[in-house]
């Protein structure tokens, strides 16, 4: 594959993209955006494109705590709580000012049923919002929730626009350091940096290697993430362009179907746990671009588990499990393991499935496109499956992801994980008054979940971006966001390749 790739690549030096804009830098990214309105997006792609679009009250920082944002905030009593707008945030694109009543309408509608917005839930606790004057706004809370601030990172709207049902979703109408310039077809979007109308083109190409070959050929400036190692460690050797990375916090694991009278066994979970060899893995086949992971937060956001014992590669005690589970050679463990069809997570996949064998399970892999794997996780139809969650920052994930309250499609408990000790932690953290004493119970909870093993941790990936050596100022987000278009710019003009 290397050599077909380097040779592909050769042949593409002799000629331009002569479509492309010169003006613009380009991005080339797996998945387009598919919703820019901020209360409706899901998927990631939209979610970092609607961070440069629209300007939040509130921001998050590196520990995970909230910061200002556009705003500052007093807490005047458990419930509640006085916003006020700095004098220096931008208009939106249309020249209108953003206000109070703009913040208002944004979260109403967020709680409002008709519009089905996935942050209903984590901001159901809002029981009245109150306009004080143009940039004075209060909430008032149900009940009391000392992270209530950090609540408020959703993409503020304009009020006219709501009232008029304007389509946001293809038609955004931001105050953040980006607008959209044009959206000719699904694949490709073209933003313009409103501080020096620096263009930034986002093109969907699906295929690793083809997008390496047009960041060589000079069809594309930047990558970010979606690399096999390999194809970093290429990429390392060639002078045209530069690689950087940066330590990340997104989750990566196991999955399993506790309603599965097999995978509901817990010491088949732990036995899965200790057959895999998570070091190996990263060294060879991520080429140390990770870190090994022991809990969904990590360690260093202000609730993470900083002493969980990690479990150890031992093929014996994985075996001894298995037969204390009722199967041995002749009577051998058979799972079924889902996938995505994406190549490296195909063989992420064997390795696992190499490792299993091992310890005398037969691991059974179907792989799907992307719709269509992920469609049966969150219906449940698997036994084991592997994914990543990417930008969690808040501690809420336990409960849209463990509570027994939050089973599909009221959360994501899609391995229907029930545990009242779990709800009960839950439930306590949400009912003290300061952050610090929430923490002992978050962490009493990543140890229960690391006993019992509704997820096998596994690691958190590191971020990679390389660029063309022309572009400087780019900087990588641990948690994989785009906000490094926010500085990058083109050292020298483009010469033609």
């Amino acid at each position: 594959m290397l050599a077909a790739l380097a040779l592909l690549a050769g042949l593409g030096l002799i000629a331009c993209d002569a479509g492309r804009d010169d003006r613009a830098i380009v991005l080339a990214v797996v998945q387009a955006p598919a919703n820019l309105d901020p209360r409706l997006a899901t998927d990631a792609t939209s979610e970092r494109v609607n961070r440069l679009l629209y300007a939040r009250l509130v921001e998050l920082d590196e520990a995970g705590r909230p910061a200002p944002g556009i705003a500052r905030w007093q807490r005047l009593s458990p419930r509640h709580y006085r916003f006020e707008l700095s004098a220096e945030r931008k208009r939106f694109t249309d020249d209108q000012p953003l206000t109070a009543q703009d913040v208002a309408a944004t979260y109403r509608s967020i709680l409002d049923d008709g519009i089905a917005s996935p942050h209903r839930a984590t901001l159901a606790l809002i029981e009245r919002i109150e306009v004080l004057d143009a940039r004075r706004i209060a909430f008032h809370l149900s009940r009391a929730d000392p992270l209530f601030p950090a609540y408020l990172s959703v993409g503020i709207v304009p009020a006219r626009l709501i009232a008029a049902g304007h389509p946001l979703q293809r038609s955004p109408v931001g105050s953040g350091p980006f607008r959209v310039r044009d959206w000719p077809r699904p694949g490709r979007l073209v933003l313009e940096r409103r501080s020096d109308q620096q263009r930034v083109t986002l093109v969907r190409v699906k295929d690793p290697n083809v997008r390496v070959m047009k960041l060589l050929r000079g069809e594309v400036d930047l990558l970010q993430n979606d690399l096999p190692p390999e194809l970093v460690g290429l990429l390392r050797q060639r002078d045209a362009v530069r690689v950087i990375e940066a330590p990340g916090v997104n989750f990566s694991y196991l999955g399993f179907n506790l309603a599965d009278p097999v995978t509901g066994d817990l010491r088949v979970r732990r036995a899965i746990a200790h057959a895999i060899d998570r070091r190996a893995i990263l060294r060879w086949l991520f080429n140390d671009q990770g870190r090994l992971a022991e809990a969904l937060l990590p360690p260093e956001h202000w609730a993470g588990a900083i002493d969980l014992q990690p479990y150890a590669h031992d093929p014996r005690q994985a075996r001894q499990l298995l037969r204390e589970a009722g199967f041995a050679a002749e009577q051998p463990l058979r799972l079924s393991y889902k996938t995505s069809s994406d190549p490296f997570r195909l063989r992420l996949a064997s390795v696992l499935q190499a490792q299993l064998a091992e310890v005398g399970i037969d691991l059974a892999i179907q792989s799907y496109d992307w719709g269509t794997f992920f469609g049966d996780i969150k219906a449940g139809r698997f036994q084991l499956y592997g994914l990543t969650w990417v930008g969690v920052r808040l501690p809420d994930i336990f409960r849209y992801a463990f509570h027994s309250a939050s089973l599909p499609p009221n959360g994501a408990n899609r391995g229907r994980y029930l545990n009242p000790l779990a709800d009960r932690l839950i439930e306590a953290a949400r009912r003290e008054g300061e952050l610090a004493d929430q923490v002992q119970h978050y962490r009493q909870l990543q140890a229960l979940l690391h006993v019992e093993l509704p997820y096998v941790p596994l690691w958190y990936e590191d971020q990679i971006a390389v660029m063309r050596a022309d572009l400087a100022g780019y900087r990588l987000a641990s948690d994989g966001n785009y906000d490094g278009l926010l500085s990058v710019e083109r050292l020298a003009e483009r010469r033609a390749p």
